[in-house]
């Protein structure tokens, strides 16, 4: 498995959960970490991204609830909920982008169910 994903789970709206992402040895040179989102029935969108320079993106629907960091000496992503509410139930996927000369690798994770409570 290149990309590790946990820290989901079941909470009441409100409520916070972190997740983690640490990409394996075998990406190296790793340029953008992030994580998308999956509910049920819909396309998979984007959450948020960090660079490794440590710029961010946001979704316009998790800003200000949701903190996106990175430790580059670990290549690992963390992603920080809070004041979770029913609509971002979905399974969270990370994501890590490596650009070399003429070469685009996008990495996935295998997700992680987050379910929020009313």
């Amino acid at each position: 498995v290149q990309l590790q994903a946990s820290g989901g789970g079941l909470v009441q709206a409100g409520g916070s959960l972190r997740l983690s992402c640490a990409a394996s040895r075998a990406i190296f040179n790793i340029n953008t970490m992030g994580w998308y989102r999956q509910a049920p029935g819909k396309q998979r969108d984007l959450v948020a991204t960090i660079t490794s320079g440590g710029s961010t993106n946001y979704a316009d629907s998790v800003k200000g609830r949701f903190t996106i960091s990175r430790d580059n000496a670990k290549d690992t992503v963390y992603l920080q909920m809070n004041s979770l509410k029913p609509e971002d139930t979905a399974v969270y996927y990370c994501y890590a982008l490596r650009l070399r000369v003429g070469v685009r690798d996008d990495f996935w994770g295998q997700g992680t169910l987050v379910t929020v409570s009313s």
